[in-house]
């Protein structure tokens, strides 16, 4: 078995343009003459590699910490693909995927709101992308309240880039953040080694 990382740093990590950047600050330091070391960290709970809960864009959606654990664990797809992906694009690739898909798309790939509608009767529990949002620019608001109402969680700021399309399991548990509507996570995927059973 090989297990892939695909959390970026969540300190290092740029931010959404707009959100408060990441701060770390060392309260106690062992260089400093202190017993240990303490620090303290001040950031967004969409920072790094994270989940949007339903809560997120719908007021009465799940918080991260009411999502069921089994959302974040199981089977996934992987798939390379480019742009703004279209309802039509959405029903031409779901049939090959499990019920968690990661789009591969070197932090340019978004879904529309019509990629969304086709996302939310379908049987998708996580949607995952290695972009800093699932949504395009021009429409973050209707894109993401689509899935929030279908209940789908949203995995984003993946790092995906030693990763090959194909299919493989996924562990993504957010951080438990009572009550929020993001939470950071350390999203891994579990990989068969060829040969082996």
């Amino acid at each position: 078995m090989i297990i892939h990382d695909i959390s970026r740093d969540t300190v290092r990590t740029p931010v959404y343009d707009g959100d408060p950047e990441t701060k770390v600050e060392s309260i106690k330091s062992i260089k400093n003459g202190d017993e240990y070391n303490l620090s303290m960290l001040s950031m967004s709970v969409h920072s790094g590699t994270h989940i949007d809960a339903p809560l997120h864009y719908f007021e009465s959606g799940n918080p991260v910490d009411k999502i069921r654990l089994n959302t974040f664990f199981g089977k996934c797809t992987v798939i390379s693909v480019s742009g703004v992906l279209t309802g039509e694009d959405m029903e031409r690739l779901l049939p090959y995927c499990k019920r968690r898909v990661l789009f591969h798309g070197e932090g340019k790939t978004f879904i529309s709101h019509s990629a969304a509608i086709v996302l939310a009767s379908s049987r998708v529990v996580l949607v995952g992308t290695d972009a800093q949002s699932i949504a395009p620019p021009f429409d973050e608001d209707r894109t993401h309240r689509e899935l929030a109402r279908a209940g789908i969680a949203i995995l984003e700021n993946l790092n995906l880039s030693a990763i090959d399309d194909g299919e493989y399991d996924l562990c993504a548990f957010p951080i438990k953040l009572g009550g929020l509507e993001a939470a950071p996570c350390r999203a891994i995927i579990f990989e068969q080694e060829k040969g082996l059973n």
